[in-house]
């Protein structure tokens, strides 16, 4: 080297700037650069799954302020029994939905006791105690909150989904499994007292995380065949009069191939909805969860448990249709800056899309608020940006899902639906690689002819149009809290209105740029498809 030691400073400085940037997650900057030009090819035919309208669908928790992870308490007042109704935020965020789907449970549900005879709960309600069963005391729901929570709900016109305490009546034997036939009194009172003040429930969902090998405890599946099969018989008879029943919802936990299957065969005439729930990231804990995220491989890997359960369905005698009732990717409330981030929208739109392919009718968010992976701040009930990712899907996407196949890299995850409540499709494009824009051309042509050309021979000028909303994180941090749509930082105003999606409209005959660490709707309006007909 000529010039000694300041070429070394040189050579180190440029060393450590390399790997500050193929290290950060920032998509701002990159080393070079790069753009390629793919074709994405949507088969028009037939749609290979079909969700509920009502697709989105998100959880309210049981747990108190004093529900601690990791050395963070990150709950707050976001339990049923303490949340603020009155908020105009929560009360806008959900409404803007018209309906928002809420599944009320979670792990402390089985420890729930509902006071129908109009007593008081006593003090030591969900006191944290090491000792005892999920880490807390039993806990209490007086009438007059289930009141003012359906007054709510009326309001909003949220379509409710309510977990009832699966545990009641039951023993918990020397290996940890809940034995005896559940206890349906108290259950069966809040139902009567339900239906007495002619509150709507869209469907009684039993227990939370007892099936397979249970998370605290666990129920076998010939017991929970039976219980289920008692739900039922309480529904029929308290909603004899009724035209429309209650769904009944189980069993709420994780995918075990044989005890789903057990279950699934012994409640061919009980059981609507089965319910599993995902948290394929592993702990919040975890120092690597962003790289996760970003892995096409990981993302992946939740395939077979869809894959599994939708072929469980189809093959067996049962009547009932695949909900994911709960997912929040991280396990024991998230992780700060990352579950609540821009990056989470990565993992859950994608998801959704995936769940939808797999015929899965409603998927169910943890949290609506609460953690650290709620759709709403725990605090001041602002929007993370994972909600206004729900709301783009619950608005554009409608209930038929496409096949889709991308012939360029890994890093794009790509799925495409009938469009809702317009003709022709939205395409969701997600850009996973930090230094790649992608030019996408749609086609649904089997020549791979881009949907331009085949518009253009039938449609005016005029609507020579698609419509795009491309989603990025402030400052290109993935890890930041504020989303921007086209380039505008998403955010409720001074009255605590949910701010206007507005898309950009672009030229069919121009490709879909999809700039790195992006998400795009493409929705194209102009465009024949037999299977959304």
């Amino acid at each position: 080297m000529c010039e000694g030691m300041p070429s070394l400073v040189i050579l180190s400085l440029l060393c450590y700037g390399l790997y500050w940037v193929t290290h950060s997650h920032k998509s701002s900057i990159s080393v070079a650069s790069l753009s390629t030009e793919e074709t994405l090819f949507v088969n028009k035919t037939a749609a290979i799954g079909a969700t509920d309208d009502d697709f989105i669908c998100a959880t309210i928790d049981w747990w108190p302020p004093q529900k601690c992870d990791y050395g963070t308490c990150s709950w707050g007042s976001a339990s049923l029994l303490n949340l603020d109704l009155d908020n105009a935020i929560f009360l806008n965020a959900i409404k803007a939905f018209s309906p928002l789907k809420i599944r009320l449970g979670g792990t402390l549900q089985d420890k729930v006791t509902y006071l129908t005879d109009g007593s008081q709960p006593p003090s030591t309600s969900f006191v944290k105690d090491g000792s005892q069963l999920f880490g807390f005391s039993q806990g209490y729901l007086p009438m007059p909150r289930w009141d003012q929570l359906n007054s709510f709900f009326n309001k909003t016109r949220a379509i409710i989904i309510f977990g009832l305490n699966a545990l009641i009546g039951r023993n918990i034997d020397s290996d940890g499994a809940a034995t005896g036939a559940w206890n349906s009194t108290n259950a069966e009172s809040l139902i009567r007292y339900t239906v007495d003040k002619g509150y709507t429930i869209h469907g009684w969902e039993l227990g939370n995380e007892l099936s397979g090998n249970g998370v605290g405890t666990k129920v076998s599946a010939d017991q929970y065949a039976a219980d289920t099969h008692t739900l039922h018989e309480i529904l029929q008879k308290i909603y004899a009069d009724y035209g429309s029943k209650p769904l009944v919802l189980a069993p709420g936990g994780f995918f075990d191939a044989n005890w789903f299957t057990e279950f699934v065969h012994k409640t061919p005439l009980s059981l609507k909805v089965i319910t599993h729930h995902i948290y394929n990231l592993g702990p919040g804990s975890a120092g690597d969860l962003v790289d996760k995220i970003l892995d096409p491989d990981v993302l992946d890997g939740i395939s077979q448990t869809f894959s599994s359960l939708q072929n469980l369905v189809e093959t067996s005698n049962t009547s009932a249709v695949a909900w994911v009732g709960e997912a929040g990717g991280a396990y024991n409330s998230g992780h700060n800056l990352v579950t609540n981030a821009f990056v989470f929208s990565f993992w859950y739109l994608d998801q959704l899309g995936l769940a939808a392919s797999y015929d899965t009718k409603t998927y169910c968010r943890q949290t609506l608020i609460g953690g650290n992976y709620g759709l709403l701040d725990t605090n001041t009930f602002q929007p993370n940006p994972d909600y206004y990712s729900a709301l783009l899907w619950h608005r554009l996407m409608g209930n038929k899902a496409l096949s889709t196949s991308f012939s360029g890299t890994k890093k794009i995850r790509a799925y495409a639906h009938c469009s809702k409540k317009t003709k022709g499709i939205t395409v969701l494009l997600i850009n996973l690689d930090s230094n790649t824009t992608v030019q996408v051309r749609v086609s649904t042509d089997s020549t791979g002819r881009p949907v331009s050309s085949e518009s253009l021979q039938s449609s005016k000028d005029s609507d020579d149009v698609r419509e795009e909303y491309h989603l990025t994180a402030q400052d290109g941090d993935l890890q930041s809290k504020v989303m921007l749509l086209n380039g505008k930082a998403l955010s409720v105003d001074s009255s605590g209105d949910i701010p206007p999606l507005e898309p950009i409209t672009v030229r069919l005959s121009d490709p879909t740029t999809v700039a790195p660490f992006s998400i795009v709707f493409v929705h194209i309006p102009n465009t024949t498809v037999p299977a959304c007909a």
